[in-house]
């Protein structure tokens, strides 16, 4: 038997945490566990979001605190952890929308270094000069201060971005475009260029030419968002997912992990996608309505492909981690147009067993959230992953503090 208790209340423009949602009662399992009972507990960081396109976590100053960084529609900013004072990093980098962000400490000096992405034209696929723009941001000795950008070397339609640590332990930006060049509704005559840039010593980032970049992949007409883990990409796009290694730049091997023809039933293009131990999780198809999991049992079989929901409209932001504390992966996921419901929100989907067939849901946010980007965080250090959401309509930015509820009886 699965019970799930909630007790919601919508957030108003109060930086005070108010209770979101209460409880997950997992059947077959004892209460006394944490993953039993737990509850979020949201803090609005920001009311006055324009349209939070894309969210990172890492410690801006250097203090040992995780803080929040966001690109928005004219602006990047990071929120000072723990008063989320918001800091301006950049202002009108280009004519058109900032879309994304990836905060990174790679030199190990405790800060992180900041990308980011801007100039979003997605209609444009041909013009690199109106369309998408990527700029690294050289830090002020003041980091209250405005950043200093350097334009690099881009393709049009930039997307998303991260920070991809090797096995070699160096790292790459990566960068994502929308389309293919010259493509149009998801098609045409070029794949996406999967693009990875090496920095250069900390003494050169500041010189455009110093940066080098290649291509990594480019058999998908049209991408949407992608993952890493461990040196490791996943990319989702209309074709399935791909799965490749960010040091391998070979251009005519296969990398297709995922595709209609190799999963039961049919995956039908993906929208987001994460790494989790033991499976993965997307969201279907680009902007799509459905979560699903791959599984495969061994190399021989196709993979199973099992629908959590299909109920989302517009599902936009993906995260795994463990959220519960039982030592295995759960899924929170967002969407940011309203439901059948006339709802948008964020649910966390989990079960009982690594090997369990059923998932179960629960509410993390009923209808405060139109989630446009979300991202886990353990930003109060008590070792609770909590969760970070920006949204688009809605115009705000949460955390919903991960707090252990109480028990419960049956």
């Amino acid at each position: 038997m699965l019970r799930i208790t909630t007790s919601l209340k919508r957030v108003g423009s109060s930086t005070q945490p108010c209770l979101v949602t209460l409880l997950s009662l997992v059947a077959g399992l004892s209460v006394a566990k944490a993953e039993d009972a737990v509850k979020f507990v949201s803090q609005v960081i920001d009311a006055e979001v324009e349209i939070g396109y894309g969210l990172a976590i890492g410690d801006v100053n250097g203090d040992g605190k995780p803080d929040i960084l966001l690109a928005d529609k004219g602006h990047f900013s990071w929120y000072e952890n723990p008063t989320w004072t918001e800091h301006l990093i950049a202002k009108n980098l280009s004519l058109r929308d900032n879309v994304c962000i990836a905060a990174e400490d790679i030199d190990g000096d405790g800060k992180v270094e900041i990308a980011v992405g801007a100039q979003w034209n997605p209609g444009e696929t041909n013009d690199a000069a109106a369309s998408g723009s990527v700029h690294f941001l050289m830090p002020p000795e003041d980091l209250t201060q405005r950043w200093k950008p350097v334009p690099l070397f881009h393709d049009p339609t930039v997307h998303r971005m991260r920070w991809v640590k090797t096995e070699a332990g160096d790292w790459r930006l990566v960068v994502l475009p929308l389309h293919g060049i010259g493509n149009v509704k998801s098609a045409g005559p070029n794949g996406v260029r999967v693009r990875a840039y090496t920095p250069p010593a900390a003494d050169r980032r500041g010189d455009p030419e110093a940066w080098t970049h290649a291509v990594l992949d480019d058999s998908m007409h049209a991408t949407h968002n992608f993952d890493d883990r461990a040196g490791e990409l996943l990319i989702g796009g209309v074709e399935g997912i791909i799965r490749k290694s960010v040091m391998n730049t070979d251009p005519d091997e296969d990398f297709r992990l995922i595709t209609p023809e190799n999963s039961e039933p049919p995956t039908v293009g993906v929208g987001e996608v994460r790494f989790a131990e033991g499976f993965i999780a997307a969201i279907e198809p680009m902007h799509g309505n459905e979560v699903v999991v791959y599984e495969k049992a061994d190399e021989e079989q196709k993979w199973r492909r099992t629908q959590l929901t299909d109920g989302f409209n517009q599902g936009h932001a993906l995260a795994t981690g463990d959220l519960l504390g039982t030592g295995r992966d759960q899924i929170v996921a967002g969407w940011r147009n309203p439901d059948a419901d006339g709802k948008v929100g964020i649910h966390l989907f989990h079960r009982a067993s690594a090997d369990a067939v059923e998932w179960s849901s629960m509410v993390i946010d009923d209808n405060t959230m139109a989630c446009e980007d979300l991202k886990l965080a353990d930003l109060d250090g008590d070792g609770r992953l909590d969760v970070i959401a920006a949204g688009r309509a809605t115009h705000n930015l949460l955390v919903y503090w991960n707090r252990p509820a109480e028990r419960v009886a049956d």
